[in-house]
């Protein structure tokens, strides 16, 4: 078999003794087979980004240039599509007549090049710059021009004069107005996104309009409407969900598809609900991309994941995720699904409603008016020759007992349950009526979560607490012999309240022999509690105390989750 000859770069560096041939090719294939790029496998490998722009300079003959001299804000960004930028790590500079310099960190990247000089039919002039800088320009830059647009329509927003009278349909005012209502309603749903926002809250009140996105778990405001546009607001966004923009005396629920590219694209599930002043909207925001992120970026520590991935390699049994609605129950079960989503797998899942829409995966929709209620849909699935079968939830003893039954008979079952924790879930399972030796021959692990806020890494400050006072929220001597640092939340603009994005607090607790024992005895959750403390599994507390102690959130934080 003949190999790729080596690229460009890599030969510069390996001319440049910055590595050996053996360790150019190495990385030529881990790139091939990670699917990475080739300049942040190198870059991953050691080798410093200064030393590579040095190198890539001299080898192609180009000016290396230090980015920290340009503006912003004069930045030609409209030369060059975002998503090409973006693909091919460059900053256009400045344009001089027909010509655009651009700065890039891998001059051997000749496709990359030649697609700007057609996208702009400009004549393109490269320079290097080394590639983290590059990206954090670009990132800012980016940004910087977002805002200005957000600027832009809200002064839009506060200097028209609004003359709506008597007209509420939202599909008759003046031109201007409905041109400006849609430019809103598609702001505030691209605004919703950028900021990493779950659900968006559009509430009408006697004289105000409040806007408010829920941003890591807290709701927060997010912009100041006119009163007068409320539903000329509700109604577009009622359009886009394909709903009855005449009824408004009962709830409805619809769903909108915003397409951000040719390749990403965000739903959001709709639902209204009438209030005394009008009907309040909320919009829960449907990431893909969330479960796709990988079982390391979801917060387990490396003896839970070593768990979980041991019971998703298991042909049979049942795996249960539970905890209270919005801890992320849906995401740690489809990045699951996702690993065992290969083509060798018949998976399908039974959801009210799919949250999550994943190819290769066959999801059904539950309708208990139609008669598809979960047990019926399980009982169809097992018809199908399936390997996977995920129940988005366990509600009630027929649904039980046909997933038990699927994981008894040489199927892996997936599915959630609302408990506080792992022991509970086993007792509620018996509560509903499933006999004790089904539940301790059927379900191999049990994973209680809730999700707590990450401190932002730009602004997170030592926090001093005395060590009676750690002793008390639960930390050991030998804990506090590590020495180690407590952090608290600040703030600044890089975050929200000194908070950005969630990290997952985990109890992953496999259901052992003894266990099994424990429920056919009759036991209860404090006797399982009990024993699975002495199988050292980590309680919700103690895994939070263990994120406290590696700096990723605050005390106040897990105290926030996980006290009762």
């Amino acid at each position: 078999m003949n190999k790729s000859p080596v690229n460009g770069l890599l030969m510069a560096l390996i001319n440049a003794d910055v590595l050996s041939a053996q360790q150019g090719a190495d990385l030529q294939e881990k790139a091939r087979t990670e699917k990475q790029s080739l300049l942040e496998t190198i870059l991953a490998s050691g080798v410093s980004a200064r030393q590579v722009a040095s190198v890539a300079a001299e080898r192609f003959g180009l000016p290396l240039v230090d980015l920290t001299a340009f503006d912003t804000t004069d930045l030609p960004l409209d030369q060059i599509p975002e998503k090409t930028l973006r693909a091919s790590n460059a900053l256009p500079l400045y344009k001089r007549g027909q010509r655009l310099t651009v700065a890039i960190s891998d001059p051997s990247d000749i496709n990359a090049i030649d697609g700007f000089r057609f996208s702009t039919n400009s004549s393109i002039e490269t320079v290097v710059a080394e590639a983290p800088k590059i990206t954090q320009m670009l990132e800012a830059a980016l940004e910087r021009q977002e805002d200005l647009k957000e600027e832009e329509l809200d002064e839009d927003l506060s200097n028209l004069d609004f003359d709506i009278g008597d007209d509420a349909s939202g599909g008759s005012g003046g031109g201007e107005e409905d041109n400006l209502v849609v430019k809103y309603v598609s702001k505030l749903l691209t605004d919703a996104i950028r900021k990493g926002a779950s659900d968006i809250h559009v509430e009408p009140y006697e004289k105000e309009f409040r806007v408010r996105i829920r941003v890591d778990g807290m709701l927060v405001r997010s912009g100041r409407p006119p009163a007068q546009l409320a539903d000329r607001i509700v109604s577009r966004l009622k359009v886009m969900s394909r709903m009855d923009i005449s009824e408004r005396r009962i709830p409805q629920d619809g769903r909108i598809k915003l397409k951000l590219s040719k390749t990403r694209a965000i739903d959001f599930r709709v639902n209204t609900c009438p209030t005394l002043f009008g009907e309040k909207v909320v919009l829960r925001v449907l990431d893909p991309t969330s479960a796709q992120m990988g079982i390391d970026q979801l917060g387990y520590e490396p003896e839970q994941k070593k768990l979980y991935m041991d019971a998703l390699n298991l042909p049979y049994g049942m795996i249960l995720v539970t905890g209270p609605t919005g801890s992320g129950k849906t995401v740690s079960l489809y990045t699951g699904l996702n690993i065992l989503n290969t083509g060798d797998r018949n998976i399908s899942t039974a959801e009210d409603p799919a949250e999550i829409v994943v190819p290769g995966i066959n999801q059904v929709n539950v309708n208990p008016k139609v008669g598809l209620t979960f047990a019926n849909a399980l009982r169809a699935f097992l018809r199908q020759d399936p390997d996977v079968i995920m129940v988005g939830e366990i509600r009630d003893l027929e649904t039980a007992e046909i997933a038990i039954k699927a994981a008894q008979t040489g199927h892996l079952v997936l599915s959630t349950l609302h408990t506080n924790d792992a022991p509970q879930t086993l007792t509620r399972l018996a509560n509903m009526g499933v006999p004790a030796y089904n539940i301790a021959s059927s379900v191999n692990l049990i994973i209680a979560q809730r999700l707590a806020r990450r401190l932002c890494k730009h602004c997170k400050k030592p926090e001093k607490i005395p060590e009676d006072e750690l002793r008390r929220e639960g930390f050991t001597d030998e804990d506090l012999a590590t020495g180690f640092k407590a952090y608290k939340a600040v703030g600044c603009d890089q975050c929200t309240q000194g908070y950005k994005g969630r990290v997952g607090i985990y109890q992953v607790m496999p259901v052992s022999e003894e266990m099994g024992r424990i429920i056919m005895d009759g036991g209860n959750a404090l006797d399982l509690a009990e024993q699975s403390a002495k199988e050292g599994v980590d309680d919700l507390r103690r895994s939070g105390l263990k994120k406290v102690m590696q700096g990723v959130t605050s005390l106040e934080e897990v105290n926030r989750v996980t006290k009762d």
